[in-house]
C-alpha cells in the first residue's frame, strides 16, 4: 500500500468488469490496466511498485504503457503541491475501467460529475481535394467567392480536373486566371470554366513491345520458339518423322521415233558430205566454156 492519499483512487460510475472491459488495449496495455484495476483504493500504482508486482514488464515497459493508459482515458495524474506551506510537488492518480475523456476527468476533479460522460461532437467528413480546391479559389481571389454548398455542386467537375493529372495549385490558377473586373455569378462563371476549359484525357501508357522468347531443346541445345518445342525437344529428338526430301524430275527418255528421225537425219547428213568430192572433180574435168580451146580439137 502507498502512504495515505498517494494510492490509487477509482473513478465513480464505472462499468462492469468483464473479459471484454479492455479489449480494445493492446495487449501490454490491458494486462496491466487489469492488474491496476483488480488493486484496492490506496494500493501503491507507480512505475516501480508495478514493474516489481508484474515481473514480465521492466520499468520503462510500464512507464509507456501507463502514458498510452492515460492517452486511452484509464489513467488521469494530476501534479498537486502538499503540505502547510504548499512547497512540495506530488502525483495523484486516478483509474477508471471506463474510458474517460480529460473534460470529464477536470470535472471530476472539480466535484462536477453529474452529467456524465459528454457527448463526443461527430466528426465532420474529411473534405475531398477537389472541394478544397474551390474553397480555395474565394481566398485567392475576392471575385470568385464560392458558398459551401456551391462547392459541394462544383465538386465533381473539378474532381474531373485531377483525375486527369491536374494538381490543385494548377487547377486554382485556372479557375482564376485572367478574370474580368466584375463577376456576377461567380458559380456559374466556375462551372463554365470548369466545362470549358478542362483538360483533355491523359492517354493510356504505350505497351512496350514483348520481345520474342526463345527456348532451347533439353536434348541438343538447339534454339527455337517454346511452341515448337513439344515438352521441351524438337522434332528430331522428339522422335518425330522428318519430312523426306522432294525427288528430282527425272530426264525424259527418247521414244523410238525421235530416235529414228535422229538417224535417219546423221545418214543423209552423211551422204551429202560423202557425194561433194565427186561433183567437184567432175566440174574441173569439163572443158570450161571461156578458157582457150585446146588445139587439135575438133578436127
Amino acid at each position: 500500500m502507498a502512504a495515505p492519499g498517494y494510492g490509487k483512487r477509482s473513478a465513480p460510475d464505472q462499468a462492469a468488469r468483464d473479459r471484454q472491459t479492455f479489449a480494445h488495449l493492446p495487449e501490454r496495455e490491458a494486462h496491466i490496466a487489469a492488474h491496476i484495476d483488480r488493486l484496492p483504493d490506496g494500493a501503491a500504482i507507480d512505475v516501480k511498485t508495478l514493474a516489481k508486482e508484474l515481473a514480465a514488464y521492466g520499468q520503462q515497459a510500464i512507464r509507456t504503457a501507463l502514458t498510452a493508459l492515460t492517452a486511452a482515458g484509464h489513467v488521469f495524474r494530476k501534479r498537486e503541491t502538499v503540505g502547510e506551506g504548499r512547497t512540495q510537488w506530488v502525483w495523484r492518480s486516478y483509474f477508471s475501467r471506463t474510458p474517460r475523456s480529460e473534460a470529464w476527468w477536470k470535472r471530476f476533479l472539480k466535484g462536477d460529475t453529474a452529467g456524465g460522460e459528454p457527448q463526443a461532437a461527430e466528426e465532420e467528413p474529411r473534405r475531398s481535394e477537389a472541394y478544397e480546391a474551390l474553397a480555395v479559389v474565394g481566398r485567392t481571389d475576392p471575385r470568385l467567392p464560392l458558398s459551401a454548398a456551391e462547392c459541394a455542386d462544383l465538386e465533381p467537375l473539378a474532381a474531373e480536373w485531377l483525375a486527369r493529372g491536374i494538381t490543385r495549385s494548377q487547377l486554382v490558377r485556372a479557375l482564376t486566371a485572367n478574370l474580368p473586373g466584375h463577376i456576377h455569378a461567380p458559380a456559374a462563371f466556375t462551372r463554365s470554366r470548369l466545362l470549358t476549359k478542362c483538360p483533355p484525357e491523359l492517354p493510356p501508357p504505350a505497351q512496350e513491345p514483348t520481345p520474342p522468347t526463345l527456348s532451347e531443346c533439353a536434348g541438343c541445345g538447339t534454339p527455337g520458339r517454346p511452341e515448337a518445342l513439344p515438352d521441351g525437344l524438337c522434332h528430331p529428338c522428339h522422335g518425330a518423322p522428318t519430312e523426306p526430301p522432294e525427288p528430282s524430275e527425272p530426264s525424259p527418255v527418247p521414244t523410238r521415233a525421235a530416235a529414228a528421225a535422229a538417224r535417219a537425219a546423221h545418214q543423209a547428213g552423211r551422204a551429202r558430205f560423202l557425194a561433194r568430192p565427186k561433183r567437184a572433180a567432175q566440174a574441173n574435168s569439163s572443158p570450161s566454156s571461156s578458157g582457150p580451146r585446146a588445139i587439135g580439137a575438133g578436127r
